[in-house]
């Protein structure tokens, strides 16, 4: 007699996040994740105890997921922060359900013990410190700026993934980007030392 092929549980999780990206989290329960894999209940019952276990590991497979699209590539603080920048714009239009689950309805891992706790995030302070190293500036001011620049493109992302604005990404990272030189300015940096050019004043 042939084998049952086992369906893992890196094959639901992965199929769980197709199903979340495409109709949402609330669309998933057993039945439909169960057809979204094209298999009977029986492996999720075998994989989790209950559907809020097989939930919870979905909400960290998905943030794993967003992560991962958003570390960045450059050695550049300035440039590292904008390449974050510019993956979570990229994930609230093209995947704006994700972007919903994670980063509105509460599931993504932000602070929630108000603004400051954005500058006291571990990851944060270390990227805080080599701006303020890359601008000449105070790691006080460094942080005004980075908390400040997540703020604004939380804002124009979620504009974008509820669909309350419909613009280009180039568009939104233009305005991110003016804001960012803006909050620079605001911090004491020179015009000349500004790193986003194309959202510097002529």
């Amino acid at each position: 007699m042939a084998r049952k092929t086992q369906i893992s549980k890196e094959i639901i999780l992965q199929k769980g996040l197709k199903l979340l990206i495409r109709d949402g989290f609330s669309s998933i329960n057993i039945k439909t994740l169960s057809k979204e894999i094209g298999c009977s209940t029986q492996p999720l019952v075998w994989h989790f105890k209950n559907m809020e276990e097989l939930r919870k590991a979905l909400r960290e497979y998905a943030l794993h997921y967003a992560n991962s699209k958003m570390r960045p590539a450059a050695e550049n603080a300035i440039t590292a922060f904008e390449q974050v920048g510019t993956a979570f714009i990229h994930i609230a239009v093209t995947e704006p359900n994700l972007f919903r689950f994670l980063y509105l309805e509460g599931y993504g891992g932000f602070p929630s013990d108000g603004f400051d706790a954005l500058v006291a995030d571990k990851d944060n302070v270390a990227l805080i410190k080599r701006i303020a190293k890359n601008l000449a500036i105070s790691e006080e001011s460094a942080g005004r700026y980075l908390q400040n620049t997540i703020i604004y493109t939380h804002g124009i992302a979620a504009l974008a993934a509820t669909g309350i604005i419909n613009a280009s990404e180039e568009e939104m990272m233009r305005l991110v980007n003016c804001a960012a030189n803006a909050f620079l300015v605001q911090e004491g940096v020179p015009l000349e030392k500004i790193p986003f050019k194309e959202g510097k004043q002529k």
